[in-house]
């Protein structure tokens, strides 16, 4: 039976990449973390020692602290944040189960820097359609939940990174890491790279690659991802308005990837003669 106010590992799987995930913070001691700097999707570092400033700062909704074993330090964390009135948790056994478990981790050193805020910030071109939804949603699912994403003239791509400290993505030119590499698309890279090449995202990035690179045939799903896209670009001229309805899109096809690929609908239903 699970001790109190912890979550199981399997649980947590289950949570990140949804809507309703906690918010996950790293809370491992620095000497932990350098001997393995990998955080659980969607996690984000939090010095322990420090709980008393920020906890009053987080505005969350409910939080998981996660830290080496899940023991002293990720409890100490979660019952501090309980006194401030955040319903907090803290992960069973810690990093150390949840890589036992195989379950993927975000190497820190693949993340771009972070503002005075904690926040990445990325910088594309303007008027999104596929893969410039795609990867916000999966930057903001499994890697950074606080991520800025500026939409500017596609000629401004470069000179707004340069200015804003944001990371390009999407965009052709000379050393840009987050873009297509052969006939992967961004979305591909992305998973590649933050380690994150579980089934269901797989199988997603099919789809993805097929609808952003016109080879419809990669995936049945592809047509209709493009064309719920195609409707969306339609239907909102903002940017980041059209960016928080193709999260919802996002959602609805990864929790199919993850859970329904083997269910099917059929109405009306052939009655028995």
């Amino acid at each position: 039976m699970p001790a109190p106010n912890t979550i199981s590992v399997d649980k947590l799987a289950r949570l990140i990449g949804t809507p309703k995930c906690p918010l996950v913070l790293d809370v491992c001691t620095d000497d932990d973390f350098a001997a393995d700097p990998r955080l659980i999707p969607s996690a984000v570092r939090r010095p322990f020692a420090e709980v008393a400033a920020w906890a009053p700062t987080l505005g969350a909704s409910s939080v998981v602290a996660v830290c080496q074993k899940g023991l002293k330090v990720s409890q100490g964390v979660a019952a501090w944040l309980r006194h401030e009135g955040v319903p907090a948790d803290s992960l069973e056994g810690g990093v150390m189960a949840w890589a036992q478990a195989g379950l993927p981790l975000v190497p820190e050193a693949k993340l771009p820097p972070r503002d005075r805020q904690g926040r990445t910030v990325w910088v594309t071109r303007s008027r999104p359609k596929i893969d410039r939804i795609a990867c916000p949603w999966l930057i903001h699912r499994f890697v950074d939940p606080a991520a800025v994403f500026l939409f500017v003239a596609p000629s401004e791509v470069t000179a707004v990174a340069e200015r804003f400290e944001a990371t390009p993505f999407d965009i052709e030119g000379e050393g840009i890491f987050w873009s297509h590499r052969g006939e992967r698309c961004t979305f591909d890279v992305m998973v590649e790279e933050f380690g994150l090449a579980t089934e269901p995202l797989l199988r997603l990035a099919a789809i993805v690659r097929g609808a952003d690179t016109a080879r419809l045939d990669l995936a049945p799903e592809a047509p209709a991802l493009l064309a719920a896209s195609l409707g969306l670009s339609r239907m909102y001229g903002d940017d980041l308005a059209q960016l928080e309805a193709g999260m919802l899109l996002y959602d609805a096809f990864y929790r199919w990837c993850r859970d329904a690929t083997d269910e099917t609908h059929n109405w009306p239903v052939k009655k028995a003669t």
